[in-house]
């Protein structure tokens, strides 16, 4: 069983810029609260799934994957993002901005906040949880108990409706950055053991998310479908690997791409490739997709064209700071000291808050078992067989692949690999 993670690190900082001071009738924490104590007490989920996202809904959660994509991949470099992930760690901080704070936020989801939360607490309840193919969330957010932060119970209310998200106050000292360290091991089954190194001394809230998926391929590939090959990497150097060799039945195809879906066990995930055309740059085919237009291509899956298919055993990390993508994708107010609003969050006045950077971080290894892979967000806020023709799809050059939801054709992960290491 091989494992998919994913991890949405929202690290909320306050350096300096104005943090309240407690109120004086404020009574001082208990020691259960400076240990890290519940401080949910009175606030419990007060709103259940139910249905379904709406077609609205899901082609904006997929419109926003693959933008943000876009703007990470700059036609060079592997590049791999999980859209999930970073939206719901954005969507729990947005339930704290207002005004054109919150404006930017919903026009960068498509959606407005409330229906973005009904969307993913249902997108959430629905997803399978099958031995098969199993994917689970969990959220909590920690506050500094000396901060002198009045967070907004609106605030905790929401989250705790939408994405039951448990509330911890703490010292954010070296025991704090431990308890989350052993939230985030404890919530991805040990395959993300560490997220954070220490808390910034400004450091006054923290909201995590956590995302895990266990898959299994359908059919896992045997000793003798695992053979030597070359990939050609974007800069035309060859690299000797091991390519995994399958006939699929699941061919996908565009005016500039082919590839296939190969799935995991029960069929409720898959694995999705796309190889552009000869003469087809990978920069180029993935700036021409959309949401839309990715739901239609995995929509439009043919099982009665047999897929001579081929996968390399490859591994890729990525890294990178989102602030700009994410303010070219329009939230730039939640990273200006001068106008960001995220009094929903805390009493603050605009600009005492917004965003640092945001951090986001992503593994994976595909091989001859399945898919594992890892990933990490930081939002840091301071105060400033054939049936009909035989297709072939070799991935031996640049490819596009994603990890999709097969119920809703939406990408959990989306990625270029435009080199094998």
């Amino acid at each position: 069983m091989r494992r998919i993670l994913a991890i949405s690190l929202l690290l909320s900082l306050l350096a300096g810029c104005g943090a309240k001071s407690p109120s004086a009738t404020e009574p001082p924490p208990t020691a259960e609260q400076s240990q890290g104590g519940d401080l949910m007490e009175g606030i419990s989920a007060q709103v259940s799934g139910g249905g379904a996202p709406v077609g609205e809904e899901i082609g904006a959660v997929a419109d926003f994957g693959v933008t943000l994509f876009q703007k990470c991949f700059d036609g060079g470099a592997n590049t791999l993002v999980s859209p999930l992930s970073v939206l719901s760690a954005l969507a729990m901080t947005a339930n704290g901005a207002d005004g054109d704070t919150l404006a930017q936020f919903e026009a960068a989801f498509g959606l407005p906040l409330d229906k973005l939360n009904e969307a993913l607490l249902a997108y959430r309840d629905g997803l399978p949880a099958e031995d098969g193919g199993r994917t689970a969330l969990a959220n909590g957010i920690w506050f500094n108990t000396d901060a002198g932060l009045n967070v907004q119970a609106e605030f905790l209310q929401v989250n705790a409706d939408y994405y039951e998200a448990a509330v911890r106050s703490a010292p954010f000292d070296g025991s704090t950055a431990d308890q989350i360290n052993a939230w985030v091991k404890d919530n991805t089954a040990g395959r993300v053991d560490q997220i954070v190194e220490e808390l910034s001394p400004g450091a006054v809230m923290v909201l995590v998310n956590a995302l895990a998926f266990d898959g299994e391929w359908e059919e896992i590939y045997s000793e003798d479908q695992i053979q030597p090959g070359t990939f050609t990497a974007r800069d035309g150097q060859s690299r000797e690997t091991e390519m995994m060799f399958s006939q699929e039945r699941a061919f996908l195809q565009d005016e500039n791409a082919k590839g296939f879906l190969k799935y995991y066990k029960d069929r409720n995930y898959a694995f999705a490739a796309l190889l552009p055309d000869q003469g087809v740059d990978l920069a180029d085919y993935a700036v021409s997709l959309t949401g839309e237009r990715v739901r239609q291509i995995l929509a439009s899956v043919r099982e009665d064209v047999a897929v001579d298919a081929a996968i390399p055993r490859f591994s890729a990390e990525y890294g990178a700071t989102l602030n700009g993508a994410l303010q070219a994708m329009g939230i730039a107010d939640a990273f200006d000291a001068a106008r960001a609003d995220f009094s929903r969050l805390a009493e603050a006045a605009p600009g005492d808050l917004c965003i640092d950077r945001v951090l986001h971080k992503i593994f994976i290894q595909v091989d001859e078992k399945g898919t594992q892979a890892g990933a990490a967000t930081a939002v840091e806020i301071r105060t400033t067989s054939m049936m009909g023709p035989m297709e072939q799809v070799h991935l031996d050059r640049p490819f596009l692949y994603m990890l999709i939801d097969c119920a809703h054709n939406v990408p959990l992960f989306i990625g270029a690999a435009t080199d094998i290491k």
